[in-house]
C-alpha cells in the first residue's frame, strides 16, 4: 500500500570550524537541554544547500557558506515514553561562517558555543544526535565530496517562494 512507503526525515548540519573549535548550538527540546551541531529539517522548495544555509543562520545568526559534503549519516530515535520513531537521513556540509548578523536564534535554541573534539566527546550525553560527534571525527579525519555530487532539479523550486 502507498501509505506504508518508509519516508525517512531529511535534515541538514553545518559543520563550522575556526581554530580547532566548532560552532554548536545548545537547545531546549522535549528531552531536556541538548547540544548539537547548527540543523534541521529540509523544507519544501530548497535545495540541500539551501536549507542548511538557512538552518545556520536561524540558529546561529552566523552566515554559512558550505564548501563540502563531509557526509551522509542513518540514525533513528526512538521515544517509548513519546511514542516517536522516526529515522533521519542526514546530509552533514563543512563550510565557513561569515558575518554574524544582530537578529534573534531560533526559537529553542539557548546560545551557540566553540567546543574542541574533546569537549564534544566529554559531553557526548547531552548530544541531541547519536552522530553529533561522528560527524566530527568525519571532518577531522579529512572526509569530503565536492558540492557538484549533489543536484537539484528545476521542478523541486516550482511552487516555491
Amino acid at each position: 500500500r502507498m501509505t506504508d512507503i518508509f519516508k525517512p526525515s531529511v535534515t541538514v548540519a553545518a559543520i563550522i570550524e575556526r581554530d580547532g573549535r566548532f560552532l554548536l548550538i545548545e537547545e531546549e527540546t522535549s528531552e531536556g537541554v541538548k547540544l548539537n551541531q547548527p540543523a534541521g529539517h529540509l523544507d519544501p522548495h530548497e535545495s540541500l544547500e539551501q536549507a542548511v544555509v538557512r538552518e545556520a543562520l536561524e540558529e546561529t545568526a552566523h552566515e554559512f557558506i558550505p564548501t563540502a559534503l563531509v557526509g551522509m549519516y542513518m540514525s533513528r530515535y526512538h521515544s517509548k515514553s513519546r511514542g516517536a520513531d522516526v529515522t533521519y537521513l542526514r546530509f552533514t556540509f563543512c563550510g565557513h561562517a561569515g558575518r554574524e548578523l544582530d537578529q534573534p536564534l531560533d526559537e529553542g535554541i539557548l546560545r551557540t558555543l566553540w567546543m574542541t573534539r574533546d569537549e564534544i566527546a566529554a559531553t557526548a550525553d547531552r548530544h541531541r544526535s547519536p552522530i553529533v560527534l561522528q560527524c566530527v571525527d568525519d571532518y577531522l579525519a579529512g572526509k569530503r565530496t565536492e558540492l557538484n555530487l549533489l543536484y537539484t532539479h528545476p521542478s523541486v523550486f516550482e511552487g516555491g517562494i
